[in-house]
């Protein structure tokens, strides 16, 4: 005896499986993607805290790189954050912006790429992934001390003086206290900050996208752990993970042309 399934029903039983497997499918992707970012920010992490006992060529090495900026008339770090010691309110800012402008934008933004915007949040991790592996090259061969640890210089480690919160996100065992150069701080909030004028439709969206790659380059000098320089270079390598990622990508479009018409849907 054979049972009539009415062609209603069909459908809906084909949707249903569907849609099942399109969400199993969608966290195998997400599983493996953390997987990926978790066991590179791993690498990194710990590539970076292995220079920790060559302080004395950190120091000289900030020397040599404060000797080229003031040859060069830029040596300005200490004149821009006394502009805000006495300012309370500007040196909170500024660590606020430091502590919690960079992970977290960088983490929230590779998951609204990879939910809004699937097929472009393997370029941007690639991107990451590219200019921190660079990045690892530079400290690795020419650690550097930031600004705060360099005592003759007269700066104030605004950060740790005024506030433990940056320790919760990056613990000293995962710090390394050399590696000023480069700012991936500010190269890496560059990529996210391209990532959302492209792809967001919200225009507060796209103000954040522009200021905050700002805001970080000033908030790493007013707070004395990089140099005008260590944003300049970090900005440079995280343009080179992203041309290096678009290669790897074969795309259509440059980054800058791609629209909600193109990709995706945008945030709502």
């Amino acid at each position: 005896m054979s049972v009539m399934v009415s062609p209603d029903a069909a459908s809906k039983r084909g949707e249903r499986s569907s849609t099942s497997v399109r969400g199993f499918s969608f966290s195998i992707s997400f599983v493996r993607e953390v997987g990926i970012i978790v066991l590179a920010a791993y690498i990194y992490f710990f590539v970076r805290g292995l220079i920790h006992a060559r302080e004395p060529e950190a120091m000289d090495n900030a020397r040599w790189l404060v000797s080229q900026e003031k040859a060069l008339g830029i040596f300005h770090e200490l004149r821009f954050q006394e502009m805000i010691l006495n300012r309370q309110w500007l040196v909170d800012l500024a660590n606020a912006v430091y502590i919690y402008g960079h992970w977290p934008v960088v983490v929230g933004t590779l998951f609204w790429l990879f939910l809004k915007h699937r097929q472009m949040f393997p370029v941007y991790r690639t991107a990451l992934l590219v200019s921190g592996a660079m990045g690892i090259v530079f400290f690795v061969l020419y650690p550097m001390a930031p600004p705060r640890l360099v005592g003759e210089l007269g700066f104030v480690d605004t950060v740790t003086l005024h506030s433990e919160a940056y320790r919760v996100l990056q613990p000293p065992s995962l710090t390394n206290r050399f590696a000023a150069i480069p700012s991936l701080h500010v190269g890496w909030n560059l990529l996210m900050g391209i990532a959302i004028v492209s792809f967001s439709t919200n225009r507060l969206l796209k103000v954040f996208g522009v200021s905050m790659p700002i805001a970080m380059y000033v908030a790493t000098i007013v707070t004395a752990n990089h140099y005008f320089l260590d944003g300049v270079l970090g900005s440079a390598l995280a343009l080179i993970g992203l041309g290096v990622a678009w290669k790897i990508s074969r795309p259509r479009q440059p980054v800058w042309t791609m629209t909600r018409r193109t990709y995706a849907p945008a945030i709502q």
